[in-house]
């Protein structure tokens, strides 16, 4: 927590999980390598790493706590595994640097200002898998233009979008 000095992190195949604010606002941290081993991230453990530009999520993950990467503003790309159910609270929030990303079919819910203020997501895959989307998940994306859905345009209507604060996501191109 607050280490700026630190630039790199390979975590050994021994841990399964991170717990709390492990690596918060280490600014100068630039790369992560995740094991395998690792099946949780807990709330807040890469908040704040403004250097940090991509990670890979390994498919050993089953949840990601509330607000792993917000503030991570260099982050420019992520990939999130099928083993991941569902996005919680501001887990992407402020990631100003993420221009696109790609939602695997495992998600079926998005949760409460998951990628709020990423003000330069241009384009959002969003699988059929998917059920809910929550308040204010998608406030102030003002440069999203595109919405990937792989459902029908009848099941995109049948989602339940929460219309408080996700006028950028609805007002997108929907391409079924």
């Amino acid at each position: 927590d607050n280490c700026s000095s630190l630039t790199s992190i390979t975590i050994p195949n021994s841990i399964t999980s991170i717990g709390y604010g492990a690596f918060e606002a280490c600014s100068g941290l630039t790369s992560v390598t995740i094991p395998n081993s690792l099946t949780s991230i807990s709330d807040s453990v890469f908040s704040r790493c403004d250097s940090l530009t991509s990670i890979t999520i390994p498919s050993s993950v089953t949840s990601i706590g509330t607000g792993t990467f917000n503030f991570c503003s260099s982050l420019t790309s992520i990939i999130i595994p099928k083993s991941i159910t569902s996005i919680g609270q501001a887990v992407f929030s402020n990631c100003s640097s993420l221009t696109s990303i790609t939602i695997p079919n495992s998600v079926t819910s998005i949760g409460f200002g998951t990628f709020e203020n990423c003000s330069n997501l241009t384009s959002i895959t969003i699988p059929n898998s998917m059920t809910s989307i929550g308040y204010k998940a998608f406030k102030d994306c003002s440069s999203l233009k595109d919405v990937y859905y792989t459902g029908t345009k009848g099941k995109w209507e049948k989602m339940d979008i929460d219309n408080n604060g996700n006028d950028d996501l609805l007002n997108a191109t929907i391409h079924y």
